[in-house]
């Protein structure tokens, strides 16, 4: 069996940049079309778009309110109905009419320089699904994405493990298999309160992160590639506050922590 290369950036001057992303992935990575179906005091079911989701949530169901013109008393019945494996097959088109978030740029730079991402999402979706996803952007080189660049960057990883060429197709599907999906209400959790499931997905992130990284460091020492040690860092962006300040709170007392939270809450990226 064919070993598979570990990636990571890579610097102006070749060497391992330790640098690894996780990302939100509504409002996020993408604007993305799918909507929450909710019910009005008629009756009648509401789509509302996830943005707006991350403001009303925790009154849905506990007090009415006025949105788009209905007065909302709950959810309507299967509200998640597109954001679970019933909608597996929506999502792959969402993916691709989706507008650029916030996050975008990081997520496309994440992507073309080969480094080693996680997706950490409420949504409940299948992770081959959203695996499969982000193939068919890569390949179809969406919004900014260069399968050309990417491939040259992980020739360069595959050099320092020293494991020969693939075709195109079989090395970026090893490369999305070395990085990790999380949608954490797949199978369970809340959608309404996923706090806890993205914490626990960053939990595994990490430790993944720091068995990597020691892995490529030793390599790419041996090649004398770096002379120094490095710390992995996780930039994780979210534009949901109440994510960010639950796992900015779990993860800062660490004395290793690794994470840097960054929020993108309003379309504004910024540290949090």
């Amino acid at each position: 069996m064919r070993v598979k290369s570990i990636n990571e950036g890579i610097t102006e001057t070749g060497t391992p940049d330790m640098k690894y992303y996780a990302f939100d992935w509504d409002d996020n990575i993408l604007i993305m079309p799918t909507k929450i179906i909710l019910k009005d005091e008629k009756d009648d079911e509401v789509g509302m778009s996830t943005e707006d989701f991350a403001e009303y949530r925790m009154k849905i169901g506990k007090e009415p309110f006025e949105y788009d013109g209905h007065n909302i008393v709950g959810f309507a019945e299967n509200p998640f109905r597109y954001f679970s494996v019933e909608g597996d097959k929506q999502f792959i088109i969402d993916s691709l009419l989706g507008k650029p978030g916030p996050a975008w740029s990081d997520f496309v730079e994440a992507i073309n320089n080969g480094s080693i991402f996680s997706i950490v999402t409420a949504r409940g979706h299948t992770p081959e699904v959203m695996k499969e996803s982000v193939y068919n952007m890569i390949i179809s080189n969406h919004m900014g994405i260069d399968s050309n660049e990417l491939l040259k960057n992980l020739e360069k990883f595959r050099d320092i493990e020293g494991i020969g060429k693939s075709s195109k197709k079989e090395m970026i599907r090893e490369y999305l298999d070395m990085c990790r999906f999380y949608p954490v209400t797949y199978g369970k959790g809340s959608a309404v309160s996923p706090e806890e499931g993205k914490i626990k997905a960053l939990n595994e992130f990490v430790g993944y992160v720091k068995r990597i990284s020691k892995h490529i460091e030793k390599k790419a020492y041996l090649k004398n590639r770096i002379s120094n040690n490095f710390v992995p860092t996780i930039g994780f962006s979210d534009d949901d506050l109440m994510n960010l300040e639950k796992v900015k709170s779990h993860f800062e007392n660490e004395p290793d922590n690794i994470i840097k939270t960054i929020s993108t809450a309003g379309g504004v990226k910024k540290p949090y």
